[in-house]
């Protein structure tokens, strides 16, 4: 593929993207060598593996590599026999632990899940966890062996460890006893692995020892008390001891790793090329692209195409096609109106499918496999080389011309640009000419009114344009097929402050073909913008009306489906109405004959017609019944505990023992019959306490005795209240039960944590009043209700 054409169709940025979304070192340098195939079977598979990472990541998430690095370097001294570092061998750990979380990553986790191309991938991998855990287990840090490492070593740190402490021990009590005053500091130090204090030089002789070391200004001297020589030495000795075990794990470990050396190096290779394939399916997501249908017959079709580079949530989409019914494309419009975007855009996406990319455009959007790419864009004028702008386009073309074929793709912007116009465009079109008789699939930018009409009349050429709104005078960025564009140079420099008069005195320079044909542009314009509105709007008619039609089909049908339910139900309780009739009727007849020929007493034909009547008019009630609603709509908030209400479908009144909950039901006890009703089938009766102290102190001690006997009520409930707050009202509630005459009553506490009811409990215990207590029984509340005897 074209190297200069990479560059100037900035490639390279995609590839910088691409490699920063992997994850290992490997990994990026894969990303960073992807270059475009040529081969279809090959821009096949890579397209497919890009299409299965993208959809795991999807389903589980991104899958991290970090942990693969190259071992190369350490299997080829494994494999002469060599033992390696610490490092190394944590290294090679590291990528093993990777290897183990990508083979765990790529396990389906159901049977029924359809396998993908990247199933092989993963098969491959061989974690062997049970080396990469003996090395964990040994090695801490790459500096670092762990005491565990094996027996030896452990029994060799410990005896050091004992040696440090005698050592420390013996040194602590010569700086801090008789030696304190020859010290220049008391403190402990090390010189060359030995342990030494810090002696003044004048008080030399009072300290036994050997000299390891002096300070720059000689009055220090570290000494090595003839004390801890002996322990030094046994210290030392143990040092090499423990480097030489040290030695002996680490041989013995990398013994053990030279055993999985092909292994280690698929697992490398294999976690390095998923890396690779994981990074092209995040940078899929992350530009919301999907994969482009090839084909080699030179057809592209870019659906909805936004270009990667830019921000997609600006970016205007662009619908281009080239190949089927025209192989040259003359792109024109004004300037900044996304002609060399949209030039671009073919370009790249080209080298991105592949290279196994996906493209960020709508999906069955459709590329060709093209040998190569060229690409004239930009200005390259040098002033080494003394090529001016149009000298160096020149060159570039030149040089496409002599390796093009017709498995070649060619992108130009502003051919024929920077000479004389006339020139200019007669070049251009010959130049186009020349690759439309070879069938070349060629796409050109152009403001050359020439190449517009060259394109009106040569079939297989093909005008599109860069739609530009004249009322704002801002470019839609929309590429338009089969519509030459206008320049519209004079609205733009009239919106960028040309005077008038100026841009009037150009217009009259213009001849008037040059002219009729620029209105005629606009013309057209104009009418396709009519036109696309209007079909716009028949479109919006067209759903609108399909719309209405569901709808007026699904009401239909439901309407027919509830009158055959009507029927049915309706035929059927006629059928039942009609049976009971037919048997009502017969055990009458039976009756009536029985009349006079048994004793049966015209009273007794009285009583039967009146069971009879009553059962008709009990079945007329039951038909003309409505449900009752209640007299006013109840929110969940109005409803608390105990609160007293009226069961509308039952006709029962009875307390509220739960709070709404998310669906607004609530349980109410209606006597010994517990249910769970809808807010929306309760009442809340209104009415004042049956004893309170306002209505006691109205009433005088006889009225209050005889209201008492009405209005006291059987039941108490005392959910939500403390120990004491209940113990108070119930000692009341007992006083007005008692006046009342009520031989028992019921104590509703709840369950809960059983604080309430024990306090309930031993409250009763010391009344006098009361005869005996128990708990509710099934039906009647169970352990949340208290049942009381009064005496």
């Amino acid at each position: 593929m074209n190297q200069k054409t990479l560059i100037k169709l900035e490639y390279n940025k995609i590839i910088e993207m691409l490699t920063a979304n992997a994850s290992s070192p490997a990994g990026k340098e894969r990303c960073r060598k992807l270059k475009p195939m040529t081969a279809p079977e090959e821009i096949q598979i890579t397209q497919e593996q890009t299409a299965a990472a993208f959809t795991r990541i999807v389903k589980k998430g991104r899958l991290s590599f970090s942990g693969n690095s190259s071992v190369e370097d350490s299997m080829k001294r494994l494999e002469i026999g060599a033992v390696i570092g610490s490092g190394e061998l944590l290294r090679i750990c590291k990528l093993l632990e990777c290897a183990n979380h990508a083979k765990a990553y790529g396990r389906r986790e159901n049977s029924d899940e359809s396998s993908d191309c990247l199933d092989a991938f993963f098969e491959q991998l061989g974690p062997l966890t049970v080396l990469s855990g003996e090395i964990r287990r040994c090695i801490i840090e790459e500096d670092e062996i762990s005491d565990d490492a094996s027996s030896a070593l452990k029994s060799i740190r410990r005896q050091m460890g004992q040696i440090n402490d005698k050592v420390h021990g013996t040194l602590n009590s010569m700086v801090n006893g008789s030696l304190r005053t020859y010290l220049q500091d008391p403190i402990i130090t090390m010189r060359g692995d030995r342990y030494c204090i810090p002696v003044k030089a004048e008080h030399r002789g009072h300290v036994q020892g050997l000299i390891h070391d002096q300070s720059s200004t000689g009055s220090t001297l570290f000494i090595e008390p003839m004390a801890v020589v002996k322990l030094n030495n046994d210290l030392k000795e143990l040092y090499a001891k423990e480097q030489e075990e040290i030695q002996v794990i680490l041989a013995r470990l990398s013994a053990e790793t030279a055993e999985h050396i092909q292994t280690i190096r698929t697992n490398c290779t294999v976690l390095t090329e998923l890396d690779f394939i994981f990074a092209k399916g995040s940078l899929a997501l992350d530009m919301n692209a999907s994969m482009p249908l090839f084909n080699t017959e030179g057809r592209i079709h870019i659906r909805e195409g936004r270009h990667p580079l830019l921000d997609k949530h600006t970016v205007v989409p662009i619908t281009i096609t080239l190949g089927d019914a025209f192989d040259l494309l003359i792109v024109t419009g004004p300037n900044t109106g996304g002609k060399t975007v949209s030039l671009k855009t073919v370009g790249l996406f080209t080298l991105m499918g592949q290279a196994g990319l996906h493209i960020p455009a709508l999906d069955r959007s459709e590329l060709s496999v093209f040998h190569d790419v060229y690409a004239d864009i930009g200005d390259e004028q040098s002033i080494e080389q003394s090529l001016s702008t149009f000298s160096s386009h020149m060159t570039n073309i030149v040089s496409f011309l002599k390796q093009v074929d017709e498995h070649s793709l060619i992108l130009f912007d502003e051919l024929g640009a920077g000479t004389d116009p006339t020139e200019g465009a007669a070049l251009a079109i010959s130049i186009l000419n020349h690759l439309h008789e070879r069938g070349i699939r060629t796409m050109a930018t152009t403001h050359y009114s020439e190449l517009k009409v060259y394109a009106l009349t040569t079939p297989g050429v093909e005008n599109a344009c860069c739609e530009f709104d004249l009322e704002t005078l801002r470019p839609t960025y929309h590429l338009l097929i089969g519509i030459p564009g206008k320049s519209n140079a004079f609205a733009i420099a009239g919106k960028l402050g040309l005077p008038s008069y100026i841009i009037e005195e150009a217009k009259r320079h213009l001849s008037e073909q040059d002219e009729s044909f620029e209105d005629l542009l606009a013309d057209l314009e104009a009418n396709r913008r009519t036109i696309e509105k209007e079909q716009a709007e028949i479109a919006s008619y067209r759903r609108e009306l399909e719309r209405l039609k569901d709808e007026a089909s699904q009401k239909q049908k439901k309407l027919d489906e509830q009158k055959e339910r009507i029927l049915r139900e309706a035929n059927e309780k006629a059928h039942a109405i009609l049976a009971e009739a037919k048997d009502v009727a017969d055990e009458t007849m039976r009756n009536f004959h029985k009349f006079g020929k048994e004793n049966i007493s015209a009273a007794d034909m009285e009583r039967e017609r009146e069971r009879l009547r009553k059962k008709m008019a009990s079945t007329s009630f039951g038909m003309n019944r409505e449900v009752k609603k209640p007299q006013k709509q109840h929110k969940p908030g109005d409803f608390k505990l105990g609160e007293s209400v009226k069961v509308l479908s039952m006709n029962l009144t009875g307390t509220v023992n739960s709070l709404p909950d998310a669906k607004g039901n609530v349980t109410v006890q209606m006597g010994i019959l517990r249910s769970q009703v809808n807010i929306s089938d309760l009442e809340i009766i209104e009415e004042a306490p049956s004893y309170s102290a306002k209505q006691l102190h109205k009433t005088s001690k006889g009225k209050m005795k005889m209201g008492k006997s009405f209005s006291v009520s059987a039941e108490i409930n005392l959910l939500g209240k403390t120990v004491d707050e209940a113990v108070a009202e119930l000692d009341k509630y007992l006083d007005d039960a008692s006046l009342a005459h009520l031989s028992s009553v019921r104590v509703v506490h709840g369950k809960g944590t059983g604080a309430l009811r024990t306090g309930i409990h031993n409250y009763l215990k010391r009344q006098k009043r009361v005869k005996s207590y128990r708990l509710g029984a099934f039906g009647e509340g169970d352990a949340g209700v208290t049942i009381v005897e009064l005496k």
